[in-house]
């Protein structure tokens, strides 16, 4: 059966490579084992279009050199695969620092941004890239922002809109990703609340991940803004999609870029990343989304309406084993479930 629609493009994400790897982990897959399982998937002579990319070492240096950035995208282009967002490395150990720390910490943050911009902007003189973002989050957590909720929230935003300013310099656009484990970001109402005092819509916005997002309508690390009853039973899965979709109402308006991920209900943590939102295998059968149709609470408007607001959609399967990830029945899964989301809320 031949896709019905053309547009969004799908992408694979490659950080699932190294989130939650490492020494307390599993090892790292580098990145050209992750383009090589990418750019193999097929399903009925549907090909994944191209990657989201991680800036920081093992895969991308952020501080590569025009040589280097010229030498991956003749990689990209071998293999037929655009880039589209890059993930700016802003955590204290990747070199950044946190959104609300002091004033230096402050700097790294917005240093790391305005690497990831310049590192963006080559790749789409190189030719390799037409469309997408650089994520950023508040690289802090919740504990830590608990502390002074309201003036940690206003220090976030203070920085968001530095580094905004920086986007805007470079042509480009900041999503920040809200997951329960950054301090300030990690329910439905503070990532509305955060975007507001940026107040820079068209250049700071969302990046929404169908597994991290599902969390906030259960209230995890923020049961005040909870959405469903404690205890819920979360095979009422036509219940979970109405409180979804009053969910993403609040982002939607504010979401630059899309990631179609399954999650189980659960929080999970591996390596040096904190719990958030547990990614599941596409076709994991207890995965509680039903995910093509609650891809459209972000990829339709409240009259039900296509937005086309995505040039590209990406998979997100953050923490997978390696022995799943480097099956390639894996990727050609995932992609399927890309095509149909795609079938169901895309066009031509």
């Amino acid at each position: 059966m031949s896709a019905q629609h053309t547009k969004p493009a799908l992408h694979n994400a490659m950080w699932p490579g190294l989130v939650g790897k490492g020494p307390d982990s599993e090892p790292p897959i580098d990145l050209d084992t992750m383009l090589r399982l990418t750019s193999n998937a097929e399903v009925n002579g549907v090909k994944f279009e191209g990657v989201d990319l991680f800036l920081s070492l093992p895969h991308t240096d952020i501080d590569s050199s025009d040589d280097d950035l010229k030498k991956l995208a003749d990689k990209l282009n071998s293999l037929n695969l655009r880039a589209g967002s890059l993930v700016a490395p802003v955590w204290p150990p990747t070199g950044g620092g946190s959104a609300m720390g002091n004033e230096e910490e402050r700097g790294r943050f917005l240093t790391q941004v305005s690497k990831s911009c310049r590192i963006a902007n080559k790749l789409r003189d190189l030719g390799v890239r037409q469309y997408g973002i650089v994520r950023i989050d508040s690289a802090t957590g919740v504990d830590e922002w608990a502390k002074d909720p309201a003036g940690n929230t206003k220090k976030i935003a203070d920085t968001f809109r530095q580094a905004g300013k920086i986007a805007e310099d470079h042509g480009e656009r900041l999503a920040a990703e809200g997951e329960i484990c950054w301090g300030g970001m990690h329910s439905w109402r503070r990532n509305v609340e955060l975007l507001e005092q940026v107040a820079m819509p068209k250049t700071v916005g969302f990046q929404a991940d169908m597994a991290h997002t599902m969390l906030f309508t259960m209230g995890y690390n923020a049961p005040e803004d909870s959405l469903l009853p404690e205890g819920f039973d979360l095979s009422d899965s036509d219940r979970l999609g109405e409180a979804y979709k009053k969910m993403a109402r609040a982002l939607r308006p504010w979401t630059f870029d899309f990631h179609v991920a399954q999650n189980d209900g659960t929080v999970k943590g591996s390596g040096s990343h904190d719990k958030t939102g547990r990614h599941c295998q596409a076709a994991d059968p207890n995965g509680k989304l039903n995910v093509v149709r609650d891809a459209g609470a972000w990829m339709r408007d409240d009259k039900g309406e296509t937005t086309r607001a995505f040039a590209h959609i990406c998979w997100d399967g953050c923490m997978f084993p390696n022995s799943v990830m480097m099956e390639q029945k894996t990727w050609n899964d995932i992609l399927r479930t890309m095509i149909a989301v795609r079938d169901a809320h895309g066009w031509n």
